[in-house]
């Protein structure tokens, strides 16, 4: 059984939906879900680059601030994911389902922000 600390589930809905997940979904799909989804967060940032660099030069270098570190990021995540000693890790996710969850949260959220702020910086050059 998982304890809450002080409450109960629903006083804190992410974290009951966590722990559903935790129970419910197999090893198996959680790991492909995060295997999967760290190639399309990459191939996300390579492109955001590849747009702020045709952008030309900007008040902020969008690049060197958030995409470069958000990429050295998923680098060392990947080079986790692939060690010897996280795939022999049983029950890495079962643990860390919430740990896993919040990588990609983070990286999703860095990625659509970009995606405003690429568009906001093309709006202001048309302009």
């Amino acid at each position: 059984m998982l304890a809450f600390g002080a409450g109960d589930p629903g006083s804190n809905p992410g974290r009951a939906r966590i722990i559903s997940l935790e129970r419910t979904l197999p090893i198996e799909m959680v790991d492909r879900v995060y295997k999967s989804a760290l190639p399309r967060f990459r191939a996300d940032l390579e492109r955001l680059r590849k747009e702020f660099a045709r952008l030309g030069p900007a008040k902020t270098n969008w690049i060197g601030v958030r995409i470069d570190p958000l990429l050295r990021h998923l680098d060392s995540l990947e080079q986790q994911l692939h060690s010897g000693e996280h795939s022999l890790e049983a029950s890495r996710l079962r643990k860390g389902v919430e740990l896993f969850h919040s990588d990609l949260v983070y990286l999703r959220v860095n990625v659509k922000g970009l995606e405003r702020v690429l568009e906001s910086e093309k709006k202001s050059l048309r302009n």
